[in-house]
Order: C-alpha cells, then structure tokens, then sequence
C-alpha cells in the first residue's frame, strides 16, 4: 500500500495503456470507428502519437511511433466492461468490426486451462463477469467484451466531490428545477434534484439532465404537469 508522509494512501489511477500498431492512421480510423473520443494527435517529424478513450471510460489508449510500445498485435485480452454483452456486440457489427459470437470461458472468466476454454452462449446462470465477446484492431491487438451488470462488493472506488464544485453543481441543478417547480405538482423536490445530479456526473448536459429529471419524474412517481 503506497501512502504520502501524512500516512494517507495516494490515488493512482490506471490512466492509459499502451499499444503497438504499424500503421498510425490506419489505427486511429479503426478506434474513431468505434466511437472513441479521441483526445491528442500529435505529429512532429518522425514522432506521431495517438490518444484515444472509450466511451464513459477512465482509462485510454495511446499508439504512435517515435514511441517505446509493444510490437504491433503483441496485446490481448484488453477487456472493456460492458452493461450489456449483446448489445455492445451488436454495436460493434453496426459498425462493420468483425466480432466473434457471445461465449463464456468453460472454467471461469479468463480461465484457458481447458482443451476448449471458450464454450458458445452466455453464462448460463447470467452472472456477472463470465460473459464475453472479443475482437481484434487491424494489428491484431484484441479486445475482450466483459459483461458486468451488477459488480462485487469493494469493486468500486468512490470519488468525494470537492465542495467548490458540489456547490456549483447543486445551484445549477436549483436554475433547473426551478421552472419544473412552477410548473408540475407537488413534489419532493430531491427526488428531481437526484436524477439531475445523477445524469449530470456520468457525462449528460444541464438540458440532457433536465429531460432525464423530467423523465424520471413522469415515469417513476407519475408527477404530471398541472
């Protein structure tokens, strides 16, 4: 355990993998295909580099040359947790990505001890973490879909809010909710204040997080316009 001189324990966060690729642009097409935010290309010279982030993901990609990285294909198994195996899959065809079938590992996520580890289908019992799919980037680097509906306990690190910020955020969600106040029933006011706070951390903006309030207030509590 890695703590600072007060005795806390200091973050570190995965933020980035490193892949080998032979063909720069080629790769960035590949992954800008995939919907991946891309979020630096730099080229000076004999330098080019490429960083590039999933969607909703705290972790990104970087490839390039003039770089120190793998050779091209050498990664595998680089798994992204999806909420829905089919329907990541699913995308990934709609998107012309040559994806195998969903399967299951015969004895367990990640486990290839077996003659044939791979066993055709979903997880039969539907848990989480044992089903996936898996592709390849054109060097051959591979993916794996890892479906994750409801994670184990302890496998989730929670983020406090600095006050500044909470502060900010609670007064635009106080703008927002003003005008559905006027204008629908009587409610409890933290019951729209959640779902807009909600929305507005994992990426929507104020106007997509007031229609996911309102939405949620329709729909949930059946709170309907006057």
């Amino acid at each position: 355990m890695t703590k600072d001189s007060s005795g806390e324990q200091v973050d570190m966060n995965l933020e980035v993998v490193v892949l080998g690729v032979s063909d720069v642009d080629h790769a960035k097409a590949f992954y800008e295909n995939l919907g991946w935010r891309l979020d630096a290309d730099f080229a000076t010279g004999d330098f080019h580099v490429v960083q590039m982030t999933p969607h909703n993901s705290e972790a990104s990609i970087i490839f390039g040359k003039g770089i120190t990285s793998p050779k091209p294909g050498a990664a595998g198994s680089l798994v992204l947790a999806v909420d829905d195996v089919a329907a990541a899959r699913e995308d990934l065809l709609a998107r012309s990505v040559d994806v195998s079938e969903v399967f299951h590992f015969a004895g367990g996520p990640f486990n290839t001890t077996a003659e044939n580890p791979r066993v055709a289908g979903r997880d039969p019992d539907r848990r989480s973490y044992y089903s996936f799919a898996s592709f390849e980037d054109p060097d051959g680097n591979g993916w794996l879909l890892q479906e994750i509906q409801t994670r184990l306990p302890g496998r989730e690190w929670r983020r406090a809010m600095d006050v500044a910020t909470l502060a900010v955020l609670l007064h635009e969600t106080e703008e927002h909710h003003g005008y559905y106040e006027k204008t629908h029933a009587e409610h409890h006011w933290w019951d729209w204040y959640a779902a807009y706070l909600s929305a507005r951390q994992n990426g929507s903006t104020a106007e997509q997080a007031t229609a996911v309030a309102d939405r949620y207030m329709e729909e949930a509590l059946h709170i309907l316009p006057r």
